[in-house]
């Protein structure tokens, strides 16, 4: 891993990833926090509202703050979050503010700084397993930070339609932030079991997917 990327590129382009969504989350006006980017589809897995302005940026922080741990099982978000996307049939949590999805996103940026730079060949090469696929830890890595760039992206692209706010590119980010939320969590492991809920990962090289920003399909993948 350190051979191919060194720790400290991986961490400045994860942190810019995390940074964009953050100055979408900034930038939403209080009018546009619960509108929906598309409609809800009839057969959609995720719950109704899943593309409301606030739940997309916490489906991307969730999923952040989950694949860092690297695996489902024994996963729990900190308080006051919930635990979501887990089961079909499930309903939006309550409306979280601006205000802790920030100090969510702050605490997710902390640990992404302190995961990337104690990654070891061992940790990068540790197999995790999921209910879509199996991957090493170092490409969930890489996975996760096209899933948050992917999302940001999304948001930036709604205000700019509906408010006229446009978004700065940042080439790389070497800031650090302080951790607010404290919560448990494991190292990756080796040996994780799927789990029973259906696929929700995006799909790898070879299947067709159109961006949900370009679509008016919901985002199905963490």
């Amino acid at each position: 891993m350190t051979t191919i990327l060194e720790k400290d590129s991986l961490w400045r382009q994860f942190a810019a990833a995390i940074d964009t969504l953050r100055d979408a989350l900034r930038a939403c006006p209080d009018e546009l926090w619960e509108k929906q980017l598309w409609e809800d589809q009839p057969d959609q897995w995720v719950a109704r509202g899943f593309s409301k302005f606030w739940y997309l940026g916490y489906h991307a922080l969730f999923w952040l703050d989950l694949y860092l741990t690297g695996a489902e099982e024994g996963f729990a978000p900190p308080a006051p979050f919930d635990l979501v996307e887990m089961n079909a049939g499930e309903v939006l949590p309550r409306t979280y503010t601006r205000e802790e999805l920030l100090q969510y996103l702050e605490y997710c940026r902390r640990r992404c700084q302190e995961t990337t730079g104690a990654l070891t060949d061992e940790l990068a090469h540790r197999v995790c397993r999921f209910s879509w696929g199996e991957l090493p830890f170092a490409e969930l890595l890489l996975y996760t930070m096209r899933h948050v760039q992917e999302h940001a992206a999304q948001l930036h692209m709604f205000l700019g339609q509906q408010a006229g706010k446009s978004a700065e590119w940042a080439p790389q980010s070497a800031g650090s932030a302080d951790i607010s939320l404290s919560a448990p969590h494991s190292p990756p492991s080796s040996s994780i079991p799927s789990g029973a809920r259906p696929a929700t990962g995006m799909p790898q090289s070879g299947s067709s997917m159109l961006p949900a920003a370009a679509s008016s399909r919901p985002c199905r993948a963490p």
